[in-house]
C-alpha cells in the first residue's frame, strides 16, 4: 500500500494545518499538500497527504474516509499515479 493519501470533497476553506492535524492522529505525516487554482488562488478542495508508514497510512482511510469535517464528507483514498501525457489542453 502507497503512504500518499487523495482527500477529496474538502471544504474551501479547510487550510493545511486542519488536515496535518487530522491525518496526525493516525501516524507521522510526512507532507500536506492542498491544490490551489492558480488563477484565483483558491482552494480546488482536494488534496493530498503523505504518511510516514503504509499502517498509517491505511488506519486514516479508515478512520477518516466519509468523515464529516467543516460541513463536507471526506473522501480519503490511496492516491492514483498521474499518468504521462494525461493534462488536459490549455486554452488561450
Amino acid at each position: 500500500m502507497s503512504n500518499k493519501l487523495y482527500v477529496g470533497n474538502m471544504n474551501y476553506r479547510t487550510n493545511e494545518e486542519t488536515l496535518r492535524s487530522l491525518f496526525e492522529a493516525h501516524g507521522a505525516v510526512n507532507a500536506v499538500t492542498i491544490i490551489y487554482d492558480r488563477q484565483t488562488g483558491q482552494s480546488k478542495g482536494f488534496g493530498f497527504v503523505e504518511m510516514e508508514a503504509p499502517e498509517a497510512a491505511e488506519a486514516a482511510i479508515e478512520a477518516l474516509n466519509e468523515q464529516e469535517v467543516e460541513g463536507r464528507r471526506l473522501r480519503v483514498n490511496v492516491a492514483q499515479p498521474r499518468e504521462e501525457g494525461a493534462r488536459r489542453p490549455r486554452r488561450f
